[in-house]
Protein backbone atom coordinates (compact mmCIF):
# COMPACT_ATOMS: atom_id res chain seq x y z
CA UNK A 1 0.00 0.00 0.00
CA UNK A 2 1.67 3.36 -1.43
CA UNK A 3 0.63 6.36 1.59
CA UNK A 4 1.38 9.49 1.21
CA UNK A 5 4.52 10.86 3.42
CA UNK A 6 1.99 12.69 5.57
CA UNK A 7 0.21 12.09 8.74
CA UNK A 8 -3.44 11.64 7.42
CA UNK A 9 -4.80 12.70 11.20
CA UNK A 10 -3.25 16.23 10.93
CA UNK A 11 -4.36 17.10 7.30
CA UNK A 12 -7.48 15.26 7.45
CA UNK A 13 -7.24 13.46 4.56
CA UNK A 14 -6.64 9.43 4.43
CA UNK A 15 -5.06 8.40 1.44
CA UNK A 16 -4.04 4.71 0.66
CA UNK A 17 -3.67 2.45 -2.52
CA UNK A 18 -1.33 2.75 -5.88
CA UNK A 19 -0.66 6.25 -6.40
CA UNK A 20 -0.14 4.97 -10.27
CA UNK A 21 -3.77 4.11 -10.94
CA UNK A 22 -7.41 5.74 -10.95
CA UNK A 23 -8.39 7.95 -7.67
CA UNK A 24 -11.50 7.87 -6.08
CA UNK A 25 -12.50 10.96 -4.03
CA UNK A 26 -14.96 10.14 -1.16
CA UNK A 27 -16.93 13.11 0.48
CA UNK A 28 -18.85 12.23 3.61
CA UNK A 29 -22.28 13.23 4.94
CA UNK A 30 -23.32 15.57 7.52
CA UNK A 31 -22.57 14.81 11.08
CA UNK A 32 -19.96 11.86 10.18
CA UNK A 33 -16.13 12.25 9.19
CA UNK A 34 -14.21 10.75 6.87
CA UNK A 35 -14.17 7.68 8.61
CA UNK A 36 -17.41 6.48 7.40
CA UNK A 37 -15.51 5.64 3.83
CA UNK A 38 -13.24 3.12 5.70
CA UNK A 39 -14.92 0.15 4.17
CA UNK A 40 -14.88 1.21 0.74
CA UNK A 41 -11.27 2.33 1.27
CA UNK A 42 -9.65 -0.62 2.65
CA UNK A 43 -11.33 -2.82 -0.06
CA UNK A 44 -11.04 -0.58 -3.37
CA UNK A 45 -7.21 0.31 -2.33
CA UNK A 46 -6.06 -2.91 -3.15
CA UNK A 47 -6.35 -1.30 -6.76
CA UNK A 48 -6.88 2.31 -6.79
CA UNK A 49 -5.82 5.51 -5.52
CA UNK A 50 -8.53 6.10 -2.56
CA UNK A 51 -8.65 9.69 -1.05
CA UNK A 52 -11.02 11.01 1.88
CA UNK A 53 -11.07 13.96 3.55
CA UNK A 54 -13.06 15.59 6.17
CA UNK A 55 -15.38 18.57 5.30
CA UNK A 56 -15.46 21.76 7.05
CA UNK A 57 -17.10 21.62 10.43
CA UNK A 58 -16.36 17.96 10.82
CA UNK A 59 -13.41 15.62 12.18
CA UNK A 60 -10.24 17.38 11.85
CA UNK A 61 -11.75 21.02 10.41
CA UNK A 62 -14.43 20.74 13.24
CA UNK A 63 -13.30 24.10 14.06
CA UNK A 64 -15.47 26.37 11.23
CA UNK A 65 -19.04 25.92 10.83
CA UNK A 66 -19.89 23.58 6.94
CA UNK A 67 -19.80 26.33 4.24
CA UNK A 68 -19.94 24.91 0.59
CA UNK A 69 -17.19 27.45 -0.83
CA UNK A 70 -14.79 26.26 1.85
CA UNK A 71 -15.20 22.74 1.44
CA UNK A 72 -15.11 22.87 -2.47
CA UNK A 73 -11.46 24.37 -1.60
CA UNK A 74 -11.15 20.83 0.05
CA UNK A 75 -12.04 19.48 -2.79
CA UNK A 76 -9.81 21.21 -5.10
CA UNK A 77 -6.46 20.81 -2.71
CA UNK A 78 -7.55 17.50 -2.39
CA UNK A 79 -7.60 16.38 -6.13
CA UNK A 80 -4.70 18.60 -6.83
CA UNK A 81 -2.31 17.39 -4.01
CA UNK A 82 -3.53 13.80 -4.38
CA UNK A 83 -4.45 12.91 -7.35
CA UNK A 84 -2.77 12.84 -10.95
CA UNK A 85 -5.18 15.78 -11.54
CA UNK A 86 -8.54 13.95 -11.83
CA UNK A 87 -10.70 11.28 -10.02
CA UNK A 88 -14.22 9.53 -9.89
CA UNK A 89 -15.81 11.59 -7.06
CA UNK A 90 -18.34 9.50 -4.95
CA UNK A 91 -20.48 11.28 -2.05
CA UNK A 92 -22.91 10.66 0.06
CA UNK A 93 -25.70 12.79 1.78
CA UNK A 94 -24.38 16.44 1.96
CA UNK A 95 -21.22 15.06 0.56
CA UNK A 96 -23.21 14.01 -2.82
CA UNK A 97 -24.30 17.80 -2.75
CA UNK A 98 -20.60 18.37 -2.21
CA UNK A 99 -19.27 16.30 -5.32
CA UNK A 100 -21.72 17.77 -7.67
CA UNK A 101 -21.28 21.21 -7.18
CA UNK A 102 -17.39 20.46 -7.47
CA UNK A 103 -18.46 18.54 -10.71
CA UNK A 104 -20.09 21.55 -12.28
CA UNK A 105 -17.49 23.80 -11.22
CA UNK A 106 -14.38 21.82 -12.32
CA UNK A 107 -15.87 19.30 -14.73
CA UNK A 108 -12.59 18.40 -16.82
CA UNK A 109 -10.98 17.20 -13.08
CA UNK A 110 -14.08 14.70 -12.26
CA UNK A 111 -13.75 10.86 -14.21
CA UNK A 112 -17.29 10.17 -13.17
CA UNK A 113 -19.87 10.61 -9.98
CA UNK A 114 -21.01 8.43 -7.45
CA UNK A 115 -23.95 10.36 -5.29
CA UNK A 116 -25.79 8.48 -2.70
CA UNK A 117 -28.17 10.18 -0.64
CA UNK A 118 -28.48 13.25 -2.43
CA UNK A 119 -31.16 13.09 -5.42
CA UNK A 120 -33.86 15.97 -3.39
CA UNK A 121 -33.03 19.26 -5.04
CA UNK A 122 -33.81 21.97 -2.62
CA UNK A 123 -35.31 24.53 -4.79
CA UNK A 124 -39.03 25.53 -4.75
CA UNK A 125 -41.08 23.95 -2.19
CA UNK A 126 -37.83 22.08 -0.71
CA UNK A 127 -36.08 24.44 -0.42
CA UNK A 128 -38.27 25.51 2.82
CA UNK A 129 -38.75 22.22 4.03
CA UNK A 130 -34.45 22.36 3.68
CA UNK A 131 -34.32 25.42 5.56
CA UNK A 132 -36.48 24.39 8.50
CA UNK A 133 -35.28 21.41 8.76
CA UNK A 134 -31.95 22.95 9.49
CA UNK A 135 -33.57 25.15 11.64
CA UNK A 136 -34.79 22.54 13.85
CA UNK A 137 -31.66 20.79 13.64
CA UNK A 138 -29.71 24.16 15.19
CA UNK A 139 -32.26 24.50 17.74
CA UNK A 140 -32.14 20.15 19.11
CA UNK A 141 -27.62 20.43 19.19
CA UNK A 142 -27.65 23.78 20.43
CA UNK A 143 -27.58 22.80 23.99
CA UNK A 144 -25.38 20.30 24.92
CA UNK A 145 -28.05 17.49 26.20
CA UNK A 146 -29.41 17.84 22.58
CA UNK A 147 -26.35 17.63 21.27
CA UNK A 148 -25.13 14.56 24.20
CA UNK A 149 -28.16 12.59 22.68
CA UNK A 150 -27.84 12.81 19.47
CA UNK A 151 -23.84 11.75 19.71
CA UNK A 152 -25.30 8.58 21.35
CA UNK A 153 -27.83 7.18 19.42
CA UNK A 154 -24.97 8.40 16.24
CA UNK A 155 -22.65 5.42 18.34
CA UNK A 156 -25.18 3.17 19.09
CA UNK A 157 -26.78 3.08 15.20
CA UNK A 158 -23.05 2.53 13.99
CA UNK A 159 -22.36 -0.43 16.73
CA UNK A 160 -25.33 -2.17 15.14
CA UNK A 161 -24.09 -2.39 11.95
CA UNK A 162 -22.16 -5.22 10.47
CA UNK A 163 -18.44 -3.84 10.55
CA UNK A 164 -15.50 -4.92 11.19
CA UNK A 165 -14.86 -4.34 15.12
CA UNK A 166 -11.67 -1.90 14.48
CA UNK A 167 -13.88 0.40 11.21
CA UNK A 168 -16.47 0.86 13.67
CA UNK A 169 -13.74 1.85 16.50
CA UNK A 170 -12.38 4.23 14.17
CA UNK A 171 -15.80 5.86 12.97
CA UNK A 172 -16.90 6.57 16.62
CA UNK A 173 -13.59 7.51 18.22
CA UNK A 174 -13.22 10.20 14.95
CA UNK A 175 -16.36 11.29 16.88
CA UNK A 176 -19.87 13.19 15.37
CA UNK A 177 -21.05 16.48 14.75
CA UNK A 178 -24.94 16.82 14.68
CA UNK A 179 -24.74 20.81 14.80
CA UNK A 180 -23.52 20.30 10.86
CA UNK A 181 -26.86 19.57 10.02
CA UNK A 182 -27.96 22.89 11.14
CA UNK A 183 -25.05 24.82 9.28
CA UNK A 184 -25.57 22.84 5.96
CA UNK A 185 -29.46 22.99 5.55
CA UNK A 186 -29.03 26.75 4.98
CA UNK A 187 -25.85 26.51 3.39
CA UNK A 188 -27.66 24.23 0.24
CA UNK A 189 -31.01 25.55 0.51
CA UNK A 190 -32.08 27.33 -2.88
CA UNK A 191 -28.94 26.21 -4.53
CA UNK A 192 -30.35 24.27 -8.02
CA UNK A 193 -28.22 21.12 -8.05
CA UNK A 194 -30.17 19.70 -10.31
CA UNK A 195 -29.39 21.96 -12.95
CA UNK A 196 -25.74 22.06 -11.90
CA UNK A 197 -25.91 18.40 -12.70
CA UNK A 198 -27.15 18.34 -16.09
CA UNK A 199 -23.76 20.22 -17.28
CA UNK A 200 -21.03 17.77 -16.39
CA UNK A 201 -20.61 15.37 -19.32
CA UNK A 202 -19.44 12.49 -17.55
CA UNK A 203 -21.29 9.79 -16.39
CA UNK A 204 -23.33 9.72 -13.18
CA UNK A 205 -24.55 7.06 -10.92
CA UNK A 206 -27.21 7.52 -8.62
CA UNK A 207 -27.08 4.87 -5.64
CA UNK A 208 -29.18 5.05 -3.31
CA UNK A 209 -30.57 3.03 -0.25
CA UNK A 210 -34.38 1.24 -1.06
CA UNK A 211 -35.40 2.60 2.02
CA UNK A 212 -34.73 6.19 1.67
CA UNK A 213 -37.82 6.99 0.48
CA UNK A 214 -37.03 10.92 0.56
CA UNK A 215 -34.37 10.84 -1.62
CA UNK A 216 -35.59 8.17 -3.69
CA UNK A 217 -38.43 10.59 -4.85
CA UNK A 218 -35.90 12.97 -6.56
CA UNK A 219 -34.04 9.47 -8.06
CA UNK A 220 -35.59 9.64 -11.50
CA UNK A 221 -35.86 13.17 -12.08
CA UNK A 222 -31.92 13.48 -11.04
CA UNK A 223 -30.50 10.76 -13.33
CA UNK A 224 -32.74 12.30 -15.91
CA UNK A 225 -30.98 15.69 -15.83
CA UNK A 226 -27.64 14.18 -16.12
CA UNK A 227 -25.96 13.76 -18.95
CA UNK A 228 -25.29 10.20 -18.58
CA UNK A 229 -27.06 9.16 -15.39
CA UNK A 230 -28.68 6.05 -14.37
CA UNK A 231 -29.97 4.45 -10.84
CA UNK A 232 -29.83 1.42 -8.89
CA UNK A 233 -31.27 0.73 -5.53
CA UNK A 234 -29.38 -1.03 -2.59
CA UNK A 235 -32.31 -3.41 -1.48
CA UNK A 236 -32.68 -2.96 2.25
CA UNK A 237 -30.47 -0.49 3.18
CA UNK A 238 -31.08 3.44 4.35
CA UNK A 239 -29.72 6.90 3.75
CA UNK A 240 -26.50 5.87 4.96
CA UNK A 241 -26.12 2.64 2.45
CA UNK A 242 -22.46 2.84 2.58
CA UNK A 243 -22.84 1.46 6.01
CA UNK A 244 -25.92 -0.45 5.62
CA UNK A 245 -24.52 -2.75 3.36
CA UNK A 246 -20.95 -1.79 2.87
CA UNK A 247 -19.55 -4.85 0.36
CA UNK A 248 -22.56 -4.59 -2.26
CA UNK A 249 -22.30 -0.61 -1.94
CA UNK A 250 -17.91 -1.18 -2.09
CA UNK A 251 -18.84 -3.49 -5.13
CA UNK A 252 -21.09 -1.02 -7.09
CA UNK A 253 -18.33 1.64 -6.73
CA UNK A 254 -15.42 -0.67 -8.31
CA UNK A 255 -17.60 -1.28 -11.15
CA UNK A 256 -18.49 1.79 -11.91
CA UNK A 257 -14.88 2.69 -11.30
CA UNK A 258 -14.00 0.05 -14.01
CA UNK A 259 -16.68 0.99 -16.48
CA UNK A 260 -16.27 4.92 -17.01
CA UNK A 261 -12.08 3.61 -16.94
CA UNK A 262 -12.74 1.71 -19.88
CA UNK A 263 -15.02 4.33 -21.86
CA UNK A 264 -12.02 7.58 -21.20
Amino acid sequence: MDWTGEDPDKTGVDVAGPSDTDSIVFVHGAMFTRKMWLPQTRALSEGYHTVAPDLPGHGTRAGKPFRMEPAIDVLEAVVDRHTDGSATLVGLSLGGYVATEYAYRHPSTVDGLVLSGSSVNPVNTMELGTRVSGGVARLLTKPNLGKRAVETLATRWVRQRDLAPDIEREIIDAGFYPKQFGDAGPDIAGRDFRAALSTYPGSTLLLNGENDKLMRRGERDHAAAARDGRVEVLAGAGHICNLHRPETYTDRVRRFVSQTARVQ
